[in-house]
């Protein structure tokens, strides 16, 4: 690894044939630094050249201006006219009136922009507030924002990462959940060189915002401030300007065509007053002003205020906390739904639910907790239930409240249901080694002492674990050779499994000789004897299918935007009625960013619903930005950091209030306190029943004008006689 240095940023550049005493050796080199650190010299200079390491706001919020626009938007210019022409015909009373609705409706606006500039605070908030730094050759705690290219700094369980880093001492796990969405924590080594991999997926790098959970280590810094990844998704969401409201723009064209309705009939009453009906000048204008404020609708913004309020309140029993109040009838616009699938349409909880052995398959659906399968008979069974709890870091609690991620916690279950022992403490004690869940390698592997014989169990993706795999155990618990058809028949078993929906984990192990593991992991997961499949569900919410089919009945669309493999994510959209009867079309997130803008128009121009699987960041404002420029109304929903942008780009952000980070509620407009795809629904229903009110109101408004401004023309008009 290699990494050059500019006066904005220190990108880095793999280079291969490397070991990493040489990349960090090079590393340290190109950056003028030492694994010693700096002197408080050198790091001043570079604090002026790179600028502190925090995440800059845009600009900040010029209120004056910000006020100003909304004491002359149309309505509250209609107002003003109001609240003038009522003092001119001495309605004092009325005209104080007035002038307060202006400033209230002003305050409540501005309040609304204050709102938009949060999203980057909330990201700052990812960072620590003091870092153990390297400083003329001692260990000195200083503020992040003191940090520069070059530092070394000293990284431990329980620390928040403060700049993007490279470890050149030591191991860390890092939760990178903040800028992955992935939940698993990750291993992150000095001893790891990654050649060719996505920059986050790299071995030997940790960034901004994560969290380490476990070990120690030191690394050099190679990024900071708005040059880390953190600061990219901070400028993405940035670069995304907050729009109007449909409900704003249409009260806009309504108050404009109330003004000049007001207006021209003003104008024309003079002439025809001091020509046609013989009244003098002073009179004619008199009159011509209180025309115009009788057309003026004073009551329309409190009114529509109001209501929003009162949507607001009834959504937040809902479990809908909506934070502007013209976002109530954006909702109720909304006619596509860009969703996740888990946590939102499933319910984040994975159970198992099948296990596949080369004896046949064997139904775990039914069985409860505490129910023990026998099938002793089967030898490939049993060694995968050790096997599933062996390779494992989950605990299983008496309470029922277990433990661990959600996919080792169902894995424990497996081995629980098919009599393996899953006391966490008896498994620490035969643990001899652990090689850590790598999304890169799709792996995890530990070695367990059996008695006299050391094994190595393995589990991970079924393509990554089958690749490894040379034998497997058939139920006499007798290796036999993995060949091409056998490869075929679990290959279409995985796929079978896959096309209902299920998450498919491989388990398989090898025996390994007494001695020191080698250090290098590829060389222990290799001449595998796979023992079997174990196949779980993440079930659908019920009331999911339900409030597909009331989107469906209100012409909405729904588009699911997911991390999920393509098979997993389309069977679950099909089961709640995604798509329609037949399985909705998959499209891969890399297609769509190296698709040209024009096809990808064309793809979003369909009423076609659609499944948009391992999806990035870039990849959901894209198709965010591109439903828009088709005139839909956009609903998008988000849990992590790197939804920030697409959340704000979107007419309605809706993050999830449960599993959702800090950044995700402050970037979205509404947050689920239930993360539950039907209160989006529900939500959508109580806009559109406000927008119903607010256009019977206006309705209304005109109506009204009539009885006022007919009996006023004929007294004027008839010189008094009527």
């Amino acid at each position: 690894m290699a990494i050059t240095s500019d006066s904005s940023a220190v990108p880095i550049e793999q280079d291969d044939g490397l070991d990493p005493e040489a990349a960090i050796a090079l590393l340290l080199r190109n950056l003028r630094a030492s694994s010693d650190g700096m002197t408080s010299a050198e790091a001043q200079r570079r604090l002026l050249q790179y600028g502190p390491n925090e995440l800059r706001r845009r600009r900040g919020l010029r209120w004056p201006a910000e006020l100003a626009a909304q004491l002359t938007h149309p309505l509250a210019l209609l107002l003003w006219a109001a609240a003038a022409l009522s003092f001119a015909v001495g309605s004092g009373v009325i005209g104080i009136a007035v002038l307060l609705v202006i400033f209230l409706n002003a305050a409540f606006a501005l309040a609304q922009e204050l709102q938009a500039e949060r999203a980057v605070e909330a990201l700052s908030r990812y960072l620590p507030q003091k870092a153990t730094v390297l400083r003329d050759g001692r260990p000195s705690s200083l503020d992040v924002a003191e940090l520069v290219p070059g530092d070394v700094v000293v990284l431990e369980e329980g620390e928040r990462v403060p700049a993007d880093v490279r470890l050149v001492q030591g191991a860390l796990e890092v939760d990178m959940s903040t800028l992955t969405g992935e939940s698993a924590p990750v291993l992150r080594s000095a001893e790891l060189v990654d050649v060719g991999v996505p920059r986050l997926m790299a071995r030997d790098l940790a960034f901004m915002g994560a969290t380490c959970t476990e070990g120690e280590a030191r690394a050099v810094v190679f990024a900071t401030g708005m040059h880390t990844e953190l600061g990219r998704i901070a400028a993405l969401s940035q670069r995304v300007e907050v729009e109007r409201s449909p409900l704003e723009r249409q009260v806009r064209r309504v108050a404009w065509l109330i003004a000049g309705v007001a207006v021209a009939m003003a104008i024309a009453f003079v002439p025809v007053a001091i020509f046609g009906a013989g009244l003098s000048i002073k009179n004619a204008v008199v009159f011509a002003v209180g025309l115009l404020a009788g057309n003026v609708p004073e009551g329309l913004l409190p009114v529509i205020t109001l209501a929003l309020a009162v949507a607001v309140r009834a959504l937040a029993k809902q479990g809908a906390l909506v934070k502007r109040l013209s976002a109530v009838e954006t909702l109720g616009s909304t006619d596509v739904i860009c969703t996740d699938k888990t946590g939102t349409l499933t319910e984040n909880r994975m159970r198992p639910v099948a296990v596949w052995t080369p004896e046949g398959l064997t139904d775990l659906a039914g069985a409860s907790e505490s129910t023990v399968l026998d099938r002793a008979g089967d030898a490939a069974l049993t060694a995968l239930a050790r096997g599933a709890v062996a390779c494992n870091n989950a605990r299983l609690e008496e309470s029922g409240e277990h433990v661990g991620d959600p996919t080792e916690i169902a894995l424990m279950l497996t081995g629980g249901a098919l009599g393996a022992p899953t006391d966490p403490d008896q498994r620490q004690r035969a643990r001899v080694a652990l090689f850590h869940f790598e999304p890169h390698l799709k792996l995890m592997s530990t070695a367990d002492r059996d008695g006299d014989q050391l094994w190595l169990h393995t589990k991970g993706a079924p393509e990554a674990v089958l690749a490894r795999c040379e034998t497997v155990l058939d139920p006499g618990g007798e290796a036999v050779q993995l060949d091409d058809p056998g490869r075929k028949r679990i290959a279409e078993q995985i796929e079978r499994f896959s096309a209902d929906g299920l998450r498919v984990i491989a388990v398989a192990r090898r025996p390994l000789p007494d001695g020191p593991l080698p250090k290098q992991r590829e060389q222990v997961e290799t001449a595998l004897t796979l023992l079997g499949l174990v196949a779980m569900e993440d079930p659908p919410r019920p009331e999911v299918a339900q409030a597909v089919a009331s989107c469906h009945r209100a012409g909405i669309r729904i588009l699911v935007i997911t991390g999920d493999h393509p098979l997993t994510a389309a069977a679950i959209a099909r089961r709640v009625g995604i798509g329609g009867e037949r399985a909705p079309r998959t499209v891969m997130a890399d297609a769509i960013e190296s698709m040209p803008q024009q096809e990808l128009t064309q793809l979003l121009a369909t009423d076609e619903e659609l499944v948009f699987a391992r999806a990035t960041p870039e990849a959901k404002l894209r198709i965010a930005e591109t439903l828009r420029e088709l005139g839909h109304v956009v609903a998008m929903t988000g849990d992590g950091v790197n939804d920030a942008p697409a959340l704000r780009r979107a007419d309605i952000g809706v993050a999830m209030g449960v599993s959702g980070t800090d950044v995700a509620r402050e970037a979205a407009t509404m947050v689920l306190s239930d993360d539950n795809f039907a209160t989006i629904v529900a939500a959508i229903e109580a806009g559109r029943r406000v927008y119903d009110n607010v256009r019977k109101f206006i309705v209304y408004i005109f109506a009204h004008a009539v009885p006022e401004v007919v009996p006023f023309l004929v007294f004027a008009l008839s010189g008094g006689a009527i």
